[in-house]
């Protein structure tokens, strides 16, 4: 059984008094915060490039279909700006620059913004670009180990995230037999993709096809 939780709180306190313009970085702080700022820059731009590539989706999303199917791009989209920001505050708290620059944008994104002209080619790429997060978000959370829990915890969150977007993509290419028994969402031709995304503000609408 492990010995009861024991600390010295006088020198837990006089080590927090030290250096406070570190802010949230103590001493107990064990990774190497510059590389650590380096690779959340990556995955800032990772996700900031996902958004911009749903976005697109969204708003070119083509056939009579293609309604049903730019919500479920709208909410991938939105929770990927979600990402985005807490991956921006936790390198700030770090006392890093989150790096917003359009220059280079898509030379740090692990993920690739590519423009489709038809459906089921924008969701293999979005579900593609999913796969290829899941797997660096992993090699991730492994090189944090206990060095970094907080960046770890949030990288297993984003990860959970990224592939339940994965599944759902999955879901609208693959037949209705993989899901039939869960009684999931239909393939792309089957106009049944969830709706309640929240819609753009008045006067925002997609635009082609979209009427």
């Amino acid at each position: 059984m492990k010995e009861p939780f024991r600390a010295d709180m006088e020198e837990i306190r006089r080590r927090a008094r030290e250096k406070m313009d570190q802010g949230a970085v103590t001493e107990a702080y064990k990774a190497d915060r510059e590389q650590v700022i380096s690779v959340l820059n990556e995955v800032l731009a990772t996700e900031t490039v996902c958004v911009l590539r749903y976005k697109n989706h969204y708003f070119m999303a083509p056939g009579v279909h293609g309604d049903s199917v730019a919500n479920e791009f709208l909410q991938h989209a939105n929770e990927e700006q979600v990402h985005a920001d807490l991956v921006a505050r936790r390198i700030a708290q770090l006392g890093g620059n989150p790096d917003l620059n359009p220059e280079g944008l898509h030379l740090r994104s692990h993920a690739e913004y590519r423009e489709c002209e038809d459906l089921e080619e924008m969701i293999r790429e979005d579900l593609a670009a999913e796969r290829v997060a899941i797997a660096t978000y992993s090699e991730i959370i492994r090189w944090l180990g206990d060095d970094d829990p907080t960046t770890r915890r949030m990288m297993e969150e984003l990860l959970a995230k990224e592939e339940e977007h994965a599944d759902e993509l999955a879901m609208l290419l693959e037949p209705t037999r993989r899901h039939a028994a869960q009684g999931s969402r239909q393939p792309v031709p089957i106009s049944s993709a969830k709706t309640e995304v929240k819609t753009p503000a008045v006067g925002v609408s997609r635009g082609r096809n979209s009427s």
